[in-house]
């Protein structure tokens, strides 16, 4: 019986004999992915000369058509009749990563091994796909961000998303929020609900979420140093509305070690961060088991600057920190990791990005079952989610942004994604309008209903190019791997400031490379337009900042005061004791209304706070 990777796989595999992949090296430092091949010449069966013959020119062979059988070598003709043709000069033609490309791809130039790299869908190693039938037997979540102003604002964009088709939600959240800082915090002036929404506690969940049932929704809510109070705030709206903890769907991305490579949105120190982190996937695993406790981000990485080799192999880096984490928590593999999940970006680079997202999941796979030893494939499954790139996007000519969207989500469902955000053309300028989201959202929309895409089963595997692509960025993650594991990990890493020389010497060989216009970007470097149209965007009410502040203050004068005291005592006693898992507490506390600057600032009095040593 071939064993599936997930439970709906399972029901699909009943015709299947046998798990197809073989087991590799456990030693994922060492491991090396096999060099592309180059045959010396290519000659088939039916082109052969006559014994004792000379073999026919390229170009008899090219232009004789009553020897249909003859085809030339990939060596005669490139250097016969490719590099006597006329070839543009002044741009690359190597992928954003700076891999040189062929100019073309046959049987000569990679060698392919269909069992052992590639398989089948719901197969391990997964480079065709997670799932069996993909996205013939559902498509992917259409999951768009949102969040702006107050938590009243935000559930309108929820509802008007819902209602034109929207399958999923995808909360954003404000500057503060993210630091952790209550509205009315003086750190906070001039940035309330400017980014995404302001929520200073379960009051602002509870209006965020009214109307919404639980029940019927996956939530997705990009968080990281204060994602456990907010996950304590969900799963509090959730009872109130009769949902058990254990049916909870959603994600929160908790991702904090991308905070420190790339983001820098973090609170405290990497090592009390880990064990908050861990807290979580440990709660998770026992009282959410239908929630993704980390969703491992590779997506603010590639904002950052990084390039798609980079993406690559530091998300997966985190990736394996965190399962490192956990197992040293005591927690088998089999428990959490089949609710770990992923964050790409879709860039502009198409089949590089595509090629991409197959090596991450043939990576991850392979060090799952082989170097960890997981034994549930559900385990061995990369899912993840996929965003556009924000940084593709451009001031000048916005509405040209739509084009390059479209091209990033098609890479992002060729390549397999789970769900996906459809950046809107104007953000470049802005939060995006309504009919702004709405062209976005309907792109996908587009893509899954009328373009044929989703009627084949990863319909580009196979390519030699595409292939080729995928072994080189796999190979060169594995190089990463070897680097980051001799330093250290991830954690001395980040503090020897490793990621970040990285990320900046890929964004400055990127920028040198557009200003040179050896990249060309439309509308920027080539085409531009003297006289820019204006372009309606949306504006926050900057009298929404007073009225939060107002709200988090009358929320404090109506609360019990001495239970608030008590949950906080309690959080710092069993901050201090490493054996006490937070979750518990931090619920208790979202219950007695206490914000989330006052559970932060509990934990920065025991924790202390990170001060990242700047890189020049």
């Amino acid at each position: 019986m071939l064993r599936i990777g997930s439970e709906r796989g399972l029901a699909e595999g009943k015709q299947a004999e046998k798990l197809i992949g073989e087991s590799r090296s456990p030693l994922w430092v060492r491991r090396k992915v096999p060099p592309t091949v180059k045959s010396q010449r290519f000659c088939p069966q039916n082109g052969r000369p006559p014994a004792g013959g000379p073999i026919p020119s390229i170009r008899d062979v090219a232009t004789t058509e009553d020897r249909p059988g003859v085809e030339p070598g990939t060596d005669e003709w490139r250097r016969e009749l490719y590099e006597a043709a006329p070839e543009r000069q002044g741009e690359l033609f190597s992928t954003i990563s700076g891999l040189e490309n062929e100019p073309l791809y046959t049987p000569d130039t990679v060698e392919i091994d269909y069992d052992r790299e590639l398989g089948y869908p719901g197969v391990y190693p997964f480079t065709r796909g997670v799932y069996p039938s993909m996205y013939r037997g559902r498509l992917w979540t259409m999951r768009q961000f949102a969040g702006f102003g107050t938590a009243e604002e935000t559930n309108e964009r929820f509802r008007y998303l819902l209602d034109h088709g929207q399958t999923g939600l995808s909360t954003a959240f404000d500057m503060p929020t993210l630091m952790g800082y209550d509205s009315d915090h003086p750190r906070s002036l001039g940035e309330v609900g400017r980014e995404g929404v302001a929520i200073d506690s379960l009051a602002d969940v509870e209006t965020l979420f009214e109307g919404i049932p639980l029940a019927e929704v996956s939530t997705s809510m990009t968080i990281n140093a204060p994602a456990a109070m907010l996950l304590a705030f969900y799963a509090c709206v959730g009872e109130q509305q009769g949902v058990s903890p254990a049916d909870l769907r959603g994600t929160i991305q908790t991702d904090i070690l991308k905070e420190y490579i790339a983001q820098k949105e973090w609170i405290f120190p990497p090592e009390p961060s880990m064990r908050l982190v861990t807290d979580m996937v440990e709660f998770c695993a026992r009282e959410m088991p239908k929630w993704h406790p980390i969703s491992i981000s590779g997506y603010h990485i590639r904002e950052a600057g990084s390039n798609a080799i980079q993406e690559l192999a530091f998300t997966l880096a985190d990736g394996f920190a965190y399962v490192d984490a956990a197992i040293e928590r005591g927690l088998d593999i089999d428990d959490f990791a089949p609710r770990l999940s992923f964050f790409f970006n879709a860039h502009v680079d198409f089949f590089e990005e595509i090629a991409k997202y197959r090596a991450a999941r043939r990576i991850w796979a392979r060090e799952l079952r082989e170097r960890y030893g997981a034994k549930n494939p559900r385990s061995w499954l990369m899912r993840f989610h996929t965003q556009t790139a924000g940084v593709s996007l451009t001031a000048q000519q916005p509405e040209v942004n739509i084009v390059r969207t479209a091209l990033e989500a098609m890479a992002a469902v060729l390549g397999g994604t789970q769900s996906l955000h459809t950046n809107s053309f104007d953000e470049a300028l802005a939060l995006p309008t309504e009919d702004a989201v709405r062209i976005a959202l309907r792109t996908q929309q587009v893509i899954a209903h009328e373009t044929g895409a989703v009627n084949t089963i990863d319909p580009l595997g196979g390519s030699y190019y595409l292939e080729d692509l995928t072994n080189r960025l796999e190979a060169e993650a594995y190089d990463y791997f070897a680097r980051i594991e001799k330093l250290g990990g991830v954690i001395p890493a980040i503090k020897e400031n490793f990621f970040q020389r990285e990320i900046a010497d890929a964004s400055f060989r990127y920028q040198h490379e557009v200003e040179q216009k050896q990249r060309i970007i439309v509308g920027v470097n080539r085409y531009e337009l003297e006289d820019e149209p204006e372009v309606e965007i949306l504006r926050i009410d900057p009298t929404l900042e007073g009225k939060q502040i107002e709200r988090v203050k009358a929320l404090r004068g109506r609360r019990d005061s001495a239970a608030v005291e008590a949950s906080l005592a309690r959080l710092k006693r069993a901050a201090d004791d490493e054996a006490d898992n937070l979750m518990p507490p931090l619920v208790e506390a979202a219950k007695e209304y206490v914000t989330l600057g006052e559970m932060c600032d509990a934990l920065r009095e025991v924790w202390g706070v990170w001060t990242e040593t700047p890189v020049f």
